[in-house]
This record gives structure tokens, sequence and C-alpha cells, in this order.
């Protein structure tokens, strides 16, 4: 009884904080622990650009907030010819350390010690145990155990050959410690290639060793995802088919295939997004609670939501899915190619850079409740975020003084930019009799935490150093998704019978007409809030 009534007038004194603005009340900050136990991360793929852009600079970000062990070292691998200096000065320039201030340079000078490289041929067992015996003397030198990550930034056509390589050259055993493998997406380009790679990943590494990495899921918000949901009692009641009308997940970016047109041309939006980012805000948004909040009983929940994903009827596709390519148009003020005319891209490519689909989940929490999710390039404006737009009230009490239907209340969970999370609900008007206008409560992270907090490829490493797999797909997920989306794609891509349509979108634009109608038929309409 004693417990309660301390927890009650807790919860007193915290609303007279917030009510009376004495001292706006903030959480404790929850400090991330460092890694205390040593380790090395081995990067193939080192001089690309996956390393220079997000790689690195996580890394040295890490290093910057204590976060990195005591004893770290990265060994950089590729097919380039270089020696460990002009490495370093090839990272020093892709990070601008020209333009850090003092103690950042000093920082980066300490950080830049530990970065070693490793001229190797992918292809070429030798050069393998070359790097064997490499990464064997930098441990001694710098007084390691064997704990080693691996992490393919390399186009994923070499996964199979680096990975084969390593088992065989016996760089995949735990000997005198802990061995990971990290392996960026796309895991496979359909059903047949995931399991392959599935197939030959664990001839040589347990699934406990194998990370997956999915770097939207070590983004701030959609973390929050969960928290949001099942630690607050005012809307789990509500997660459900009674109350929601339908949800709808955009990731948009203003960026056109740039420089990986090589890449793009064979994935394409829907295995490039859909596969693995778009599919994992869906399981998060639908999954049930967990029984504890441990890496595979949430896994275990996600692959659930992917079980009972309703196939696509593949003889009524233009019901469900419009795909798009960009054309010439406009960004930001200045005039851009369209996908055709992008260097490297096939002529008369039908590759699409633009996809809407619509999806079921056939549960009892779900029934009925579609699903739209939409991925664009070349949108005028770069926002991902999720919409989740509730049913109307059932009985319009005001109909006779207003005449108008009252908006839906909706709730938007914004994953970038300006990351946060919105509730739209109706007030009356000051001074009016029964006027409603929708307004917004609206919580920004920038605003509210003021404390450094990771991106998402921080977030992911530290986790990969931490052997946590939270944040990363398993085996079966991986084998889930591509089971709902393989058979699509055979059906798009099939040179039998009638194509499935590439619409042409104007650069800058909201992407083709055509996905106004997917929804239109439904009574929907898209939204974006951010």
């Amino acid at each position: 009884m004693g417990s309660n009534m301390g927890r009650k007038r807790s919860g007193a004194n915290l609303v007279t904080k917030v009510v009376s603005g004495d001292s706006f009340w903030r959480p404790e900050f929850c400090r991330i622990e460092p890694i205390t136990e040593p380790c090395s991360l081995v990067i193939f793929g080192a001089s690309g650009d996956l390393t220079k852009r997000k790689l690195i600079p996580a890394l040295y970000n890490l290093a910057c907030n204590k976060l990195t062990p005591k004893r770290f070292f990265i060994l950089g691998v590729g097919r380039t010819e270089m020696s460990d200096e002009e490495f370093r000065k090839m990272l020093a320039v892709a990070m601008n350390v020209r333009s850090m201030t003092k103690t950042d340079r000093g920082i980066w000078e300490k950080f830049a010690r530990g970065l070693y490289y490793c001229r190797l041929d992918y292809d070429d067992t030798g050069d393998y145990k070359t790097l064997s015996q490499r990464l064997y003397a930098l441990e001694r030198k710098n007084d390691l155990k064997r704990n080693r990550i691996f992490y393919l930034a390399t186009p994923p056509g070499i996964y199979k050959t680096i990975i084969n390589n390593l088992g065989s050259c016996g760089l995949s055993e735990e000997e005198d410690g802990r061995v990971r493998i990290v392996i960026e997406k796309p895991f496979g380009k359909d059903l047949t290639t995931a399991r392959q790679l599935n197939e030959e990943v664990h001839r040589y590494f347990k699934e406990e060793q194998v990370f997956r990495i999915d770097h939207y899921l070590g983004k701030e918000t959609v973390q929050d995802i969960l928290m949001f949901r099942f630690a607050n009692t005012i809307f789990e009641p509500i997660w459900n088919r009674r109350y929601i009308d339908h949800v709808q997940i955009t990731a948009a970016e203003t960026l056109g295939v740039e420089n990986r047109a090589g890449y793009y041309e064979q994935a394409g939006v829907l295995r490039d997004m859909f596969q693995n980012h778009m599919f994992q805000l869906l399981s998060l948004m639908a999954m049930e609670p967990p029984v504890v909040f441990e890496a595979d009983d949430v896994r275990d929940e996600k692959v659930k939501v992917f079980k009972s994903m309703k196939s696509i009827p593949l003889d009524r596709l233009e019901d469900f899915i419009v795909l798009g390519q960009y054309g010439r148009g406009e960004i930001e003020g200045r005039e851009v190619p369209g996908y055709q005319s992008e260097p490297g891209v096939a002529k008369g490519s039908r590759t699409p850079t633009f996809a809407a689909m619509k999806f079921f989940i056939d549960n009892w929490r779900w029934k009925g409740v579609p699903f739209y999710l939409r991925s664009v390039k070349r949108m005028h404006q770069r926002l991902t975020e999720i919409v989740i737009m509730f049913k109307s009230v059932p009985h319009l009490m005001f109909h006779e003084v207003m005449g108008d239907e009252i908006g839906p209340n909706v709730i938007v969970l914004r994953i970038q930019p300006n990351e946060g999370i919105q509730l739209i609900f109706q007030v009356k008007l000051p001074g009016s009799k029964v006027c409603l206008r929708s307004v917004m409560m609206d919580f920004t992270y920038r605003d509210f935490y003021q404390e450094a907090s990771l991106d998402a490829y921080e977030r992911v490493l530290l986790d990969c150093m931490l052997g946590d797999h939270m944040l990363f797909v398993r085996e079966d997920g991986v084998v889930c998704t591509w089971s709902t989306l393989t058979p699509v794609l055979e059906a798009i891509e099939s040179r039998k019978g009638r194509r499935h349509p590439i619409r042409r979108y104007r650069a800058g634009s909201w992407g083709p007409q055509a996905a106004d109608r997917l929804l239109e038929r439904d009574g929907n309409k898209w939204i974006a809030i951010s």
C-alpha cells in the first residue's frame, strides 16, 4: 500500500511540474555503456562508398563518445593497392579532417592509428591466408583476443565468394574469442538466391554469428515504435482493426540513382527497399507484444507478421501495386535528368524507381485493414513516415449544425527527417458554437533530448560489437519476406503475356497518379504530414 501511494505522489508531482512550468520534466538520460571487451573489425570493400560515407564516420563518432573498446583496430580490405598510411589519408580526406576543430583532429589522429589496410583479391584463397596472418600480427601488436567482426561492405554479387573463402581458410572458427559476420542488404535477390546465400553462410557460420544488417532498424524513431505501442496503455487497446482504418508507410528521397546504376538496374525499388526496410517497418507496426523484450522474442513476433501477410493476387496486380520510373524534372530549384538518362542505366530500362503496394495481414488483430507501402526516388521532399489513420466517429452528432464530416484522428511517426511523433485530433474553435478544427500535438526528438543520440549505423555497429541481435534480421525473417515478394517480382518481370506497366512520373512530383487511384478505390488518399 505504501508503495502504491508513493507512486501516486510521484505522478502528481510530475503533473504539477509540467502544468505549472516551474521546471519542465525531463527523464534521466539513459547512458550508453561503452564496449569493454577488445575486438577488431575487418571491412571488406574498404575503399568503397559505404565505408567512406557511413562506416568510418559512424566508428569515429563512437570513438569520440568513448563507446568503442580501448583496445580496438579496424583492418580495411579491398582490391586497391594501398599502404596503411595511404588508407588513413584517403579516409582523412573523406572525413574532411582539415576542417575539424583541434580537439576533433586530436581524436581523429588517435582513431587513425588503429586503421590498417590489406590488399586482397576476393577470389584468391592465398590472399585470405595473408589476411589471416596480418590479423594475427595486429592482434599480437594490440594485445587483443581473437574477437573479430567481418563486415561485408562489398557488392552483393561477391558475398558468397568472401564467405566461402573465409570459411575454407578457418577464419570463421571461434578458437580464442568470438567471430561475427555482418552482411549488408540486399540478402539475395529473390527467394531462391536468399536460401542459397543462407546455406553458404551456415556452412561456416552459426546463426548466432550472423548479423544481417538493415540500418533502418537503427533509427531512433523506428526503435521507438515498440516503446510507443507497448509502454503506453492509451494506445495498445486501440491498435487493431476495430479502431484503425488503414496504415500508410512512406519512404521518399529527393536523390536519384546517383552512382549506383550498376546495382540499381539489377535491384529496382522492390528489392532495394521493400524486402527489407518497408517490410521491417510494417512488422514493427503490426506485431503482437513479445513475452519479454529480448532479441529472439521480438524477431519471433515479426516473423509471425510476415507469415500472416496475404499473397497479392497475381491476376489482379494492378489493384495492389503501382510501379513508376522518374523522368526529367526539378528538385530544389535545379533541373535533374530522368532515370534513363542517368550514367550506367540501360537504354529502354524498365527498372522501377517508384512502387506503391497494398497488403493485408490475415490475422485477428488486422483482418481487413489495408497497409499501403510507398517508396519513391526523386520525390520533391525527403521523408520517411508512418501514418496511422483511425476510423471516423461512428455517429456524427454534429451533422445538422456542421454538415461536413469530422476528420479522423491520426498518429504520425516521423522516421526522418526531424524525427518525432504527432497526434492529430479535433477541438472546438474559441467563440464558435460547434465549429471544429484539427490540431496537432507534436513531439520532436531534437527539441526534447539535448543529449547526443546515436545515428543508425552507430547503433547497429555498437550492437554488432555487443552481440545484440535485436536490430538484425534472422534467417526465417529473410525467407518469409522473399516468399511474399518473389512471386510478385516474377510476375512483373516475366516476358510472357502482358507486362505490368511502369508509369513515368516527373522528378520532384509525388509520383504517378495511378498511385492515388490505388487508395481512392478504398475511399482513402495519401497523407504526407512532414
